[in-house]
C-alpha cells in the first residue's frame, strides 16, 4: 500500500504541483509515514526550493531520515537561503555540514563553497567568509578555480584588497571572471591606480571590464579618463556598450561639459538598437541641460512616452541649473497632474530652482509643504536649499534663524551658503556669528569656512580681520580651498585648466593671449576686482592672482582655438568669482561671442556684456 501510495506521489511530483497541492503531498508522506524514504523527501524539497517556498523545504530537510541529506541538498538549500541578504541560515547550514563531515558521513564540494562564499559577501561582517576561508584551505579546494573566484570577489566586496590580492597571486589558473573580480575590488574602492594596472594585464577584456573602468573613473572624478576608456570600448570589435555603459559615458560627457563628445554618444545609442530608454533620457536630459543646451534637454523630454519620477526630476534639475525658476515649478506641476508622485531629489530640485531665480514665496510653500502634500519630511539638504534660497534673496537673519533651528545640525555646506549670502549682502556681523558655528564643525572634523569669512574680510577692506581669521587658519592648519579647475571641449579634445596653470602644453601662448583678451575688455569698461586678493600683496601680485583664474584661461583658449562667433562652453568645479564674472561680460561684448560657464552653483550664459543671471548668483 506505501509502495503504491509513494509511487503516485512522486507522479504527482513531476507534475509541478502548486503550493497547495505540494502541501497535500507533504501532508500525505507524514500521514503515511514515508518520511524515511530519502528519495521522496529529496524530490519535494526540490520541488519546495524550485517554486521559492524555502521555510517548507527547510521544515522536511529538519526532518530528514538518517542518514543525512545528499550533498545535492545541502547545497540546493545553501543556495535558495544565500540569496537573501543578511541571512545567516546559509553559514548555519554549512556550519551543520561541516559538522556532519567531522563524522565522516558527509563533506562540503566546490558548489557548497560558492553558494556560501556568495551568502558571505552579502553579510554586514566579513567574519562568516574568513570562516569558510579555512574550511576551504583544510578540505584541499584552494586551488579549485570556482572557489577561488567566489573569495576573490567575497574579499573585494569587503575592500579587503591586500587579500584578495595574495589570493590572486596565487592562483595557478584564473579566468575573465578572476580578473574581473580584482579589477571591480579596485575600482568600487577608489583604488584607480591599480584598477588601471589590472586592466593593462587582462589578457581578455569582456563587456564587464570595460563597464567596471568606465564607471569607477566616473565615481572617481576622473571624467576625461572616462570618456577615453569609453572610446577604447567603441574599438575593440568584442565588445559592445550597454545600457549602463552609455549611461556612465554621458554622465562623464555632462560633468565635462562635452557637448559633441554627448551629441556622439546619442546618436550611437539612436543607430546602436538600444533606444532611448527611460534611464538614458534621464541622463541625456541631464547632459545636455549640463552643456548649456536646455532646448535639446527639452527635446529629449517631450518625445518620452510617459516619463517617471526620474525622467521629471532631470529635467526639472535641467530647468533650476539654469535659473529658470519657473519653468521647473510648471514642469513640477505637470508632473503632479500625470499623478507622477516626486521624491527627495524631484523636490530638491524644485527648491533649487526657486533659489536661483529669487523665487522666496514659492519656494517656501513648497518647502513648508513637503511632508503634509508630499508624505517627504525635509532631511538637512532640503534644509540647506531652503536657507541658500533666503539668503540669496537678502533675507539673511531670517536664513540664519531657519538654520539655527533646524531638527539636525547643519552641516558645513549650509553655513558656506550663509557666509556667501553675508558676502553678496555686505552683512559683515552675521558673517562673524556664523564663523563660531564653524569653528566647531571644524572641531568636529568638518572643513571650515574660515577661507570665505577671510574673504568676506578683504571684500571690505578689514584686515585685521583677515589676519586674525588667517591666524585661526595656521592654528588649526586644516582649511584649504579647493583649486579652481576648468574644462573646455574644441574639436572633440577635452582641455583642463587649473588656476595659474602651467602644464597645460601650449599655456605660454595662452597667457600671452589672455593678457590680449583682458586688455581689450579694459577698454570696454571691465575694471579686475582685486578686494578678495590677500593684502599683504602688491597690487601687480594681486592682478596676477586674479588674471590666472581656471575659466579665464579656458576662455582665451577657446578664443584662439575656435572661429569667430562660435560659442565657447566652460565647466567650472567651483563658484565663479566676481572679477571673473565681470570680466566674461566685457569678453562677450568685446569679441562677440556667447560663453557659456556652468559652475558649481549654476548656468552663466554671457552675452553681449550680460549675464543670464543678472547677477544672481
Amino acid at each position: 500500500m506505501r509502495n503504491r501510495v509513494r509511487k503516485l506521489l512522486f507522479r504527482f511530483l513531476k507534475r509541478r504541483p502548486s503550493l497547495a497541492q505540494l502541501r497535500q503531498i507533504h501532508a500525505q508522506v507524514i500521514t503515511q509515514s514515508l518520511e524515511r524514504h530519502a528519495s521522496l523527501s529529496s524530490c519535494l524539497i526540490r520541488c519546495y526550493l524550485t517554486s521559492n517556498h524555502r521555510a517548507y523545504a527547510m521544515s522536511l530537510f529538519d526532518r530528514y531520515p538518517s542518514p543525512p541529506p545528499p550533498i545535492i541538498l545541502w547545497n540546493l538549500l545553501i543556495k535558495a537561503s544565500s540569496k537573501v541578504r543578511h541571512c545567516s541560515v546559509p553559514f548555519g547550514l554549512f556550519c551543520r555540514l561541516v559538522g556532519a563531515g567531522g563524522f565522516g558521513l558527509i563533506w562540503p564540494d566546490e558548489y557548497t563553497f560558492t553558494s556560501v562564499l556568495a551568502s558571505s559577501a552579502r553579510q554586514t561582517s566579513s567574519e562568516y567568509g574568513e570562516m569558510v576561508h579555512g574550511v576551504v584551505v583544510k578540505s584541499g579546494f584552494g586551488l579549485d578555480l570556482s572557489v577561488g573566484n567566489s573569495l576573490l570577489y567575497f574579499y573585494s566586496v569587503f575592500n579587503k584588497l591586500a587579500d584578495a590580492r595574495n589570493l590572486f597571486d596565487q592562483m595557478a589558473e584564473r579566468d575573465i571572471f578572476t580578473w574581473n573580480s580584482l579589477l571591480c575590488g579596485y575600482a568600487k574602492n577608489g583604488y584607480m591606480g591599480e584598477a588601471v594596472e589590472v586592466f593593462k594585464r587582462m589578457p581578455v577584456k569582456n563587456d564587464v571590464s570595460w563597464t567596471v573602468m568606465i564607471s569607477g573613473f566616473v565615481d572617481d572624478g576622473r571624467f576625461v579618463d572616462a570618456v577615453k576608456c569609453f572610446d577604447g570600448m567603441l574599438g575593440d570589435a568584442d565588445v559592445k556598450p550597454n545600457e549602463a555603459v552609455l549611461v556612465c559615458a554621458l554622465s562623464a560627457c555632462a560633468h565635462l561639459g562635452a557637448l559633441d563628445r554627448g551629441k556622439h554618444i546619442h546618436l550611437y545609442v539612436q543607430d546602436s538598437g538600444i533606444g532611448e530608454t527611460p534611464n538614458i533620457c534621464t541622463v541625456l536630459v541631464d547632459m545636455y541641460a549640463k552643456c548649456g543646451r536646455i532646448d535639446c534637454a527639452e527635446t529629449v523630454f517631450s518625445k518620452i512616452h510617459k516619463p517617471d519620477v526620474h525622467n521629471f526630476t532631470s529635467m526639472i534639475m535641467a530647468y533650476s541649473l539654469h535659473g529658470f525658476g519657473k519653468d521647473a515649478l510648471n514642469c513640477f506641476s505637470k508632473m503632479l497632474k500625470e499623478y507622477v508622485k516626486p521624491d527627495e531629489v524631484t523636490l530638491l530640485a524644485v527648491l533649487s530652482g526657486c533659489s536661483h531665480s529669487g523665487l522666496v514665496q514659492e519656494g517656501s510653500l513648497i518647502f513648508h509643504d513637503m511632508e503634509r502634500l508630499y508624505g517627504i519630511k525635509p532631511r538637512i539638504v532640503h534644509h540647506g536649499c531652503y536657507v541658500d534660497l533666503l539668503g540669496r534673496a537678502g533675507y539673511t537673519e531670517k536664513a540664519f534663524e531657519v538654520a539655527k533651528n533646524m531638527p539636525a545640525d547643519p552641516d558645513i555646506v549650509i553655513w558656506r551658503s550663509l557666509l556667501n549670502s553675508c558676502k553678496t549682502h555686505r552683512n559683515v556681523k552675521l558673517g562673524e556669528k556664523i564663523l563660531r558655528h564653524v569653528s566647531q564643525l571644524s572641531c568636529r572634523g568638518q572643513d571650515g569656512g574660515e577661507v570665505l569669512l577671510s574673504n568676506l574680510y578683504a571684500s571690505f577692506g578689514k584686515w585685521e580681520g583677515v589676519i586674525k581669521t588667517r591666524e585661526m587658519m595656521v592654528r588649526k592648519r586644516r582649511s584649504t580651498s579647493n583649486p579652481g579647475c576648468s574644462w573646455i571641449e574644441v574639436n572633440g579634445g577635452i582641455h583642463e585648466f587649473r588656476v595659474a596653470d602651467q602644464l597645460h602644453p601650449q599655456i605660454l601662448i595662452i597667457r600671452e593671449k589672455l593678457l590680449e583678451v583682458l586688455k581689450r575688455a579694459s577698454l570696454a569698461g571691465y575694471v579686475p576686482n582685486t578686494t578678495q586678493v590677500s593684502f599683504d600683496l602688491s597690487e601687480e601680485d594681486k592682478l596676477e592672482a586674479v588674471t590666472a583664474h581656471s575659466e579665464k584661461l579656458a576662455v582665451a583658449f577657446g578664443i584662439m582655438t575656435t572661429s569667430a562667433g562660435t560659442s565657447i562652453r566652460i565647466t567650472k568645479n567651483l563658484r565663479s568669482c566676481e572679477d571673473c564674472h565681470s570680466a566674461l561680460k566685457s569678453i562677450s561684448q568685446v569679441y562677440n561671442r556667447e560663453i557659456i560657464v556652468r559652475d558649481r552653483s549654476r548656468f552663466h550664459t554671457f552675452k553681449e556684456g550680460s549675464c543670464s543671471c543678472n547677477d544672481f548668483w
